[in-house]
């Protein structure tokens, strides 16, 4: 126990905190919004349920990540179109795949639920069509794949797994903290909500660009980088994505702001006329 609590070790636990601090809030986002398709009175426990299976298996995904990294790095097929279509495919590559059209549908799926005549005036609890249990598949299935990436650059920072673990538990702890606030603001701001769906849809190029390089990170071997059509499939900057994101809240915050403004001053005039 003393080899563990090394200064570099605690050094490493306090960067990975962060590490997933930064890459767990496209995670939480995605709790908030799924965990309200189900039924009203379920949803806080489906919150809940869903992150603590969801660490717990991130922990078991990360012990099995560890004892087979080899393993699953190597690519398993390797395109050679020139011109159309080249590169090495891994298990990375396929979780980035999928996850990132599943991620991109559910948003796009969302936005047009939105969009439709049918959804004017009906309460968050009205989109509710699935059950808790369906609900915390979702979001156990998502949190996992939301945490692959974080699961490959922590173990690039290090390979103690009493480290990782801690850092995934306390990750979890703040999930847990926060995903509730985070919920009831999304219902008080409506708003809101439509901005989160826009961000998962980012979240989602993001994770296929995360799939282009995965197989060649792995084995080190530039040959193996994913491309189409002779462009290379280039994950965006986690700064490019943040700064996007920041971005679009403020612009949610002024527009909101300003449209505040705006009916305030017809408030006045109207009054003013009566």
């Amino acid at each position: 126990m003393a080899e563990i609590l090394t200064l570099e070790n605690l050094g490493n636990l306090v960067m990975l905190c962060f590490l997933q601090a930064v890459l767990g809030f496209d995670n939480l986002l995605y709790i908030s919004i799924e965990s309200q398709r189900a039924p009203v009175a379920q949803q806080r426990a489906v919150r809940f349920w869903g992150i603590i299976i969801a660490v717990a298996l991130r922990i078991v995904l990360l012990f099995v990540m560890v004892r087979l990294i080899e393993s699953l790095a190597t690519p398993f097929y390797v395109f050679n179109w020139p011109g159309i279509l080249e590169g090495g495919v891994n298990f990375a590559t396929i979780v980035f795949v999928f996850g990132g059209v599943f991620i991109m549908y559910t948003a796009v799926k969302e936005i047009a639920h939105m969009l439709s005549m049918d959804h004017l005036g009906e309460g968050l609890e009205a989109k509710s069509g699935k059950s808790a249990v369906q609900v915390i598949a979702l979001i156990v299935t998502m949190n996992l794949i939301f945490s692959f990436d974080s699961v490959l650059s922590a173990i690039a920072i290090t390979n103690v797994f009493p480290v990782l673990a801690t850092a995934i538990m306390l990750s979890g702890l703040a999930m847990l903290l926060l995903a509730d606030g985070v919920t009831e603001f999304l219902k008080k701001n409506r708003m809101y909500e439509v901005l989160g769906l826009f961000i998962l849809l980012i979240v989602g190029v993001v994770l296929l660009g995360e799939a282009g390089p995965a197989a060649a990170h792995a084995m080190h071997d530039d040959s193996l980088q994913i491309r189409i059509f002779g462009y290379p499939l280039l994950p965006m900057s986690k700064t490019t994505f943040y700064f996007a994101v920041v971005v679009l809240f403020a612009v949610e915050a002024l527009q909101t702001g300003y449209s505040r403004k705006l009916q305030a001053q017809r408030a006045a005039r109207q009054k003013h006329r009566a």
